[in-house]
């Protein structure tokens, strides 16, 4: 049976935009409701807000959940100025991350969110968010987040401002003819071979959008992935954890892409958190979402 639009995301739950005047973009959100205090949830680099669907159907029973798309990914729209790197900046983008959660707060009331979320990317967004704002957070839970390396770090690696995932970026392929052509070549790639089923039909029915000519592309561009890694350098994350003192609970990936002891350097710089080991890459909530469904919930019963 040929892949439908947005599979597995309840009719129930809302889609909206959210312009952010001063910020030139609008951003799209999926609203899933839920009774509780606000959560907000942030995807990593490429991906977008409906891989977040098998965890947020889970912590809708105690959190009104919504999960965002980052500028220039999912439904949300590119910035005015286009894919330049300047409006890619790593800074910029937890801005509006915390801009979206201001105006949710601001529209419901409350004057925290009850937890912060965020993979990958969008783990590192969630916690410059925070150090930016302390207080935004009554906790946060950062899935293998990016530890972004140093303008420095890159330097001596011999890689320039030009990191190899950006040049792998780059080259990935953008359009199929179907979604079942893209099914086909997805399916049988490494990166996908770990994810569930239904993560991969999100994959296809929330990260893909049909074009006029009947064939499908990827709504993130390889060139807004890339400009977002050569970007990493813009945010000192150590120096971000630091001035943090929401509880926080990192996911670490053991088949991931950074050391524990990255996290556990971190973690020492902030009040009061703690790490617990995945037996998953570095894309756990396609992997494992009910275990990260599970770890969060656990994490955000206790006092």
């Amino acid at each position: 049976m040929a892949a439908q639009s947005a599979p597995l995301i309840p009719k129930d739950v809302v889609r909206r935009r959210l312009r952010l005047e001063d910020r030139g973009v609008e951003i799209a959100l999926q609203d899933w409701g839920g009774d509780g205090p606000l959560a907000l949830l942030h995807h990593a680099n490429g991906f977008c807000a409906g891989l977040w669907a098998q965890v947020a159907e889970r912590l809708r029973d105690r959190f009104r959940v919504v999960a965002m798309d980052a500028r220039g990914h999912g439904d949300s729209s590119m910035p005015a100025e286009g894919p330049v790197a300047e409006a890619f900046d790593w800074t910029t983008m937890a801005g509006d991350l915390s801009a979206v959660a201001a105006e949710l707060l601001t529209q419901s009331g409350d004057r925290q969110l009850g937890l912060g979320l965020g993979h990958s990317f969008g783990g590192t967004l969630m916690l410059a968010a925070e150090s930016a704002r302390p207080g935004l957070c009554r906790k946060l839970v950062l899935v293998d987040p990016v530890v972004p390396p140093t303008a420095e770090m890159l330097a001596q690696a011999g890689w320039g401002d030009r990191p190899p995932l950006a040049e792998f970026a780059r080259r990935r392929r953008l359009l199929w003819p179907s979604r079942d052509e893209a099914r086909a070549h997805l399916g049988g790639k490494s990166l996908f071979a770990s994810w569930t089923r239904e993560a991969l039909d999100l994959y296809l029915g929330e990260g893909l959008r049909e074009r006029e000519d009947g064939q499908v592309e990827l709504k993130c561009s390889g060139e807004v992935e890339a400009l977002i890694f050569e970007a990493s350098a813009s945010l000192n994350l150590f120096e971000c954890a630091s001035s943090v003192a929401a509880p926080s609970l990192f996911l670490w990936a053991r088949d991931g892409n950074f050391p524990r002891s990255v996290y556990e350097e971190l973690s020492r710089k902030m009040t009061e958190s703690r790490i617990l080991d995945a037996d998953a890459g570095h894309l756990i909530p396609m992997e494992a979402p009910d275990w990260v469904a599970d770890r969060v919930l656990e994490f955000c019963s206790a006092p």
